[in-house]
């Protein structure tokens, strides 16, 4: 394939590292919507830029008939809006906050230890995630679904930072040092403990799953997610 990069911080070059290894011919490599982007010479797009950035990225991209996957996080405001986009160009688009195998895993068990736990009342759930000083937001990506995961599936209403409302997912964050990133959820009660937890060892299995992604949607049509890429693999 021939893949157009946006965002080339330590994400960027990992997965450039990789598609060059595996075959692939990266075209591009650029770090904001001004730039100035082959559109023509690109099979796929794949967006680790900013916040700032990333919707205009993205909807260059969907304009120019360019599929594309993205990872940035901490713009989903206009996510509705990117969809939209995407429908009216017949493009395709596919996001996940974290295209790694395990967490994507780590999403369906936590589903299914909240409908198991939702019906004991005396258990309270709490998240927490750490991850490395350069990331830009806070809570991640990766933790807000989770959370909204937990609020589909029990008598939660939504999450918040460190809230003490009962109807609301607390979660608690961390920034520090270069750990690729920490997710736990636990469900306490004044007896025990319930605990899962997902930690990424490096960011290989990040970018693995990014550029499977890619590999997946050319030649598609629509709106996927990391779900549709595993159980179409």
């Amino acid at each position: 394939m021939k893949i157009g990069l946006f965002g080339y911080g330590k994400m960027g070059q990992l997965i450039g590292k990789l598609a060059t290894e595996q075959g692939h011919e990266i075209v591009a490599r650029i770090d904001t919507a001004s730039e100035l982007a082959p559109y023509s010479a690109m099979d796929v797009a794949i967006d680790f830029s900013t916040p700032e950035a990333a919707f205009d990225i993205l909807k260059a991209c969907l304009e120019n008939g360019v599929p594309v996957i993205s990872g940035t996080t901490g713009w989903l405001d206009k996510k509705s809006e990117i969809e939209t986009i995407c429908q009216k160009n017949k493009g395709a688009f596919l996001y996940a906050s974290n295209f790694s195998l395990g967490v994507n895993l780590f999403f369906k068990l936590n589903k299914d230890l909240t409908k198991m736990m939702d019906r004991y009342t005396n258990y309270r759930v709490r998240m927490h995630e750490t991850h490395h000083q350069n990331k830009l937001d806070a809570p991640s990506g990766t933790a807000i679904r989770l959370a909204h995961d937990i609020a589909d599936n029990s008598r939660y209403s939504s999450w918040s930072m460190d809230s003490k409302d009962p109807e609301m997912v607390p979660i608690t964050s961390v920034r520090e040092g270069q750990v690729p990133g920490t997710h736990e959820v636990l469900w306490e009660s004044a007896d025990d403990t319930l605990q899962i937890t997902h930690t990424a060892h490096s960011r290989m299995g990040f970018a693995a799953g990014a550029l499977l992604a890619a590999e997946w949607i050319v030649g598609k049509t629509g709106l996927f997610n990391m779900q549709d890429v595993l159980e179409d693999a």
